[in-house]
């Protein structure tokens, strides 16, 4: 059977990933650096990843005779920096602030993660090689990836913009906010606990929630992907909630819950109480969905997982 190369491309295409900019030195220690969405975890114990390479790269002989090789994941805010990886420009690395990382190889500021590895093996995959590393090092950098299908690039954050724009009535905006296997639970007033909320000005965006955080409970808050939308039938009114970070510092108001023991018996609102629930019971398992219905019945899609 033969197969049309560029259509079979083109379906590779539907495949929604990431994208990286994989990074090692050449043998006189120049940096070298391009753009690539070939890649994935491999392993925990030990701690490995994969990124694929063509053999026609002009980077195929400096990376199968590197001792080893950065990954770094960028974030939403870097379609220039993915651009500028994934041209012949003479010096890519003027565009970006970067340092060695602990094992040697480049990594760069303001991305999503980066991961520094040393070569543990090369695999011969047809026209490919793939490049399993092994992690020496690695920082999580809190931020949402960019995202890359069908030739082009897509941004959560975008389309959430949208969302927030396009919603009628009274809109309020919500986090389930981790720290350290943590999350942040406020007083309702009834004597019990709900998560963060705060109602959505017009032409306010996500940076409402974190001022309200900022300026009520004295941390700071990083918004992450999007949760859960619902409406509350009985209020009329639309929920929009995110997954986030918190900053350091103890809050001036509310408690922090361990996320498998969140307090559901005080927890009088029923969406809230199945959201805390959820979060719990997807931590467990490192796969996030989003839930979009009402207070009582909807659907959660199962998009996202936990990097």
């Amino acid at each position: 059977m033969t197969l049309d190369a560029r259509a079979l491309r083109d379906a590779f295409g539907a495949f929604l990933t990431g994208v990286t900019v994989v990074t090692t030195h050449d043998a006189g220690g120049a940096p070298i650096g391009f753009t690539a969405n070939s890649f994935t975890s491999v392993s925990l114990d030990p701690p490995l990843l994969l990124v694929c390479l063509a053999k026609s790269s002009r980077n195929y002989a400096v990376l199968t005779e590197a001792r080893g090789f950065g990954v770094n994941i960028l974030a939403e805010g870097q379609k220039d920096v993915s651009n500028t990886f994934a041209r012949p420009v003479e010096d890519r690395f003027a565009a970006v602030e970067w340092r060695k990382g602990p094992y040697g190889s480049p990594v760069f500021a303001d991305v999503a993660a980066w991961f520094d590895c040393a070569m543990h093996e090369l695999v011969d995959a047809g026209d490919h090689v793939i490049l399993i590393g092994r992690v020496e090092g690695f920082e999580n950098g809190g931020k949402t990836g960019l995202g890359y299908a069908r030739g082009g690039y897509f941004t959560p954050t975008l389309a959430e913009k949208s969302l927030l724009a396009s919603a009628d009535g009274t809109l309020l905006l919500g986090a389930v906010a981790e720290r350290s296997g943590e999350i942040l639970m406020v007083e309702d007033g009834k004597d019990g606990w709900t998560l963060p909320f705060v109602e959505k000005a017009e032409g306010e965006g996500l940076d409402a929630l974190e001022r309200h955080v900022s300026d009520v409970f004295g941390v700071g808050l990083q918004p992450g992907l999007l949760y859960s939308v619902y409406e509350d039938t009985k209020t009329g009114r639309q929920h929009v909630v995110y997954r986030a970070a918190l900053g350091d510092g103890a809050p001036r108001r509310g408690r922090f819950f361990p996320v498998q023991s969140p307090p559901l018996g005080a927890i009088a609102d029923s969406a809230v109480r199945d959201i805390v629930k959820r979060y719990a019971a997807e931590s467990m398992l490192g796969n996030f969905g989003v839930y979009f219905g009402n207070q009582e019945k909807g659907r959660v899609h199962a998009v996202a997982a936990k990097g």
